[in-house]
């Protein structure tokens, strides 16, 4: 079966270089090529290609956006990106809006025709350094709330400071002095990195 290919990219020599690619290689076909997406967003449709390749930095609109509306209007199309970026947002931008696979332009022509194989068949490729990226983003540790660094009596005495209590109202409520109140916030403030009642306070709540 031959696999039909539409690509947009808007540098002419690398779009006529991945042309004549696909098209001396048994088994692959260029159907279509496309400077522009809003060009491929209307020819595409029409060409039925079983698996597009996408530039991201495009003339008007970029390849994100082209991706997001191709994968909308038609939920079955496959497309891999093919890019020279390679920073996280990218790629995860590129990903969450319907991608099925990531590529650095740098990738071998083998590598790429593979990739199209792979991608056509289920697959989700990406360039090996983008693939670490991918793992390490998720394995990257959780980040902390320091609220949970607070000991028990100290999120209670910010509770209920949160809560509009003065200091007697806090130690009463808790059996406790006024002055061991003030040293519980010193204790507070100093954890969450904050100088003052009300920044304490905001740190409390925005975490809600």
């Amino acid at each position: 079966m031959t696999l039909r290919i539409s690509i947009v990219e808007d540098d002419a020599e690398i779009r006529d270089g991945i042309v004549f690619l696909l098209n001396k290689t048994p088994g692959f076909a260029c159907v279509s090529n496309y400077a522009t997406a809003e060009a491929a967003l209307f020819g595409i449709p029409n060409d039925q290609p079983d698996v597009v390749l996408m530039d991201i930095n495009l003339p008007a609109m970029n390849g994100v956006e082209c991706v997001r509306q191709l994968t909308a209007a038609l939920p079955d199309l496959i497309v891999l990106m093919l890019t020279v970026y390679e920073d996280t947002d990218a790629i995860f931008k590129s990903l969450t809006a319907g991608a099925s696979g990531y590529l650095l332009k740098r990738t071998s022509s083998a590598e790429l025709l593979e990739s199209i194989r792979q991608a056509r068949e289920g697959s989700s490729p990406m360039s090996g350094h983008i693939a670490r990226k991918v793992v390490q983003y998720f394995h990257r540790p959780p980040v902390s709330d320091p609220i949970e660094e607070l000991s028990p009596r100290e999120q209670a005495v910010l509770e209920r400071l949160a809560q509009g209590c003065l200091y007697k109202e806090i130690g009463d409520q808790l059996g406790i002095s006024i002055d061991t109140v003030r040293k519980h916030l010193g204790q507070v403030y100093k954890k969450l990195h904050v100088r003052s009642r009300t920044e304490a306070v905001v740190k409390y709540l925005n975490r809600k």
